[in-house]
């Protein structure tokens, strides 16, 4: 019997008030994270990245008056100073009573990343919100969510004993593995196609300017711009079709790695119970994204709050992808 396994067996993995106490926050920062994301989805669903057009001041005041784009220009700045500060806290007590020095350095590298943000928000807004950096600024605060994931794991029971050096669910593992890359780079092509006002360069869903694969024709091209006309939206390039296709082939390669996750999980391996629970969440998070990426597209983007419950859906699976990676590390004993 391993080491882990006598721990769970004579109940000797007990947290002290202040390790609950800082794993709850710990928690805390991830969700707060995670809220920040779908803040910073409205900010672009409602156009009002300009807003504000001043930086770190928002029109040289502390707290303008919230109203119209200013509510959710400012309001992503004061959530963002929020997780900042959490995050800082975090660092700072992990510093002092952490004992295992990869922690340690993941809180720092944690507090760096958030710093970073900040500084490419203030370069978005005092730039006129450049497309690189703006992609940048998106890509990084789905790697913030992820890293706060793993410190929040770490203070757990199961991430205080668990050797990460377990060979079982090891197939199970190598498809999630791939599902997490398939999202990543999804959320990438999702951030490229906001900010590059791509979202209704194909106008219809299920299918593409009439068809299952679009033609990327000139004709297609003539067709989708009349259409855009006609509800009043400016005319698109090629690219941004491109862009706007790529994203739903992304998807249909998600849906297929997330079948085969679910193979693996029921038919293939044996998992436990939290592993099999997690990859139901999976499942219900993956057709809600579907019901609310067509309701993105149907809605002509004149629904802001459903754009942003989409990319933060798009989030939370990728950092439901890594809880369930570092989920099955674990012996069987220690998720039971």
């Amino acid at each position: 019997m391993s080491k882990e396994e006598r721990l769970i067996k004579n109940n000797e993995v007990h947290l002290t008030q202040e390790e609950s106490w800082r794993m709850r926050f710990a928690i805390l920062t991830s969700l707060s994270t995670l809220f920040l994301i779908f803040a910073g989805g409205l900010v672009t669903s409602t156009g009002s990245g300009l807003s504000v057009p001043d930086w770190p001041l928002s029109f040289g005041m502390l707290f303008p008056p919230m109203v119209g784009g200013v509510f959710y220009e400012h309001g992503h700045r004061m959530i963002a100073t929020m997780v900042g500060f959490f995050t800082l806290v975090l660092a700072i007590w992990m510093f002092r009573k952490e004992k295992r020095e990869w922690a340690r350095s993941l809180s720092l590298t944690a507090l760096i990343i958030v710093i970073l943000q900040g500084v490419l928000g203030g370069i978005t807004v005092r730039y006129h919100l450049p497309t690189p950096v703006s992609v940048s600024h998106a890509t990084l605060a789905q790697l913030f969510f992820l890293v706060t994931i793993v410190i929040a794991y770490s203070q757990t029971k199961a991430g205080r004993i668990c050797s990460f050096s377990s060979g079982e669910n090891r197939g199970f593992r190598k498809i999630v593995i791939v599902s997490t890359g398939l999202i990543f780079v999804q959320l990438v092509l999702g951030a490229i196609m906001r900010h590059t006002g791509s979202g209704l360069a194909i106008y219809d869903f299920p299918l593409a300017a009439g068809h299952v694969v679009p033609s990327f024709s000139s004709e297609m091209l003539k067709g989708i711009n009349e259409w855009r006309f006609l509800n009043d939206f400016p005319a698109v390039t090629m690219q941004q079709v491109s862009f706007h296709f790529s994203h739903r082939v992304g998807a249909f390669l998600i849906i297929i790695a997330v079948l085969v996750m679910n193979y693996c999980a029921f038919q293939k391996e044996r998992l436990s119970k939290h592993l099999r629970n997690l990859v139901y969440l999976v499942d219900f998070l993956l057709v809600l994204q579907i019901v609310l990426a067509a309701l993105t597209v149907w809605t002509m983007l004149r629904r802001p709050y459903i754009t942003s419950f989409h990319v933060a859906t798009g989030a939370a699976l990728f950092g439901l992808h890594a809880l369930i990676i570092l989920r099955s590390y674990e012996k069987p004993s220690l998720s039971k």
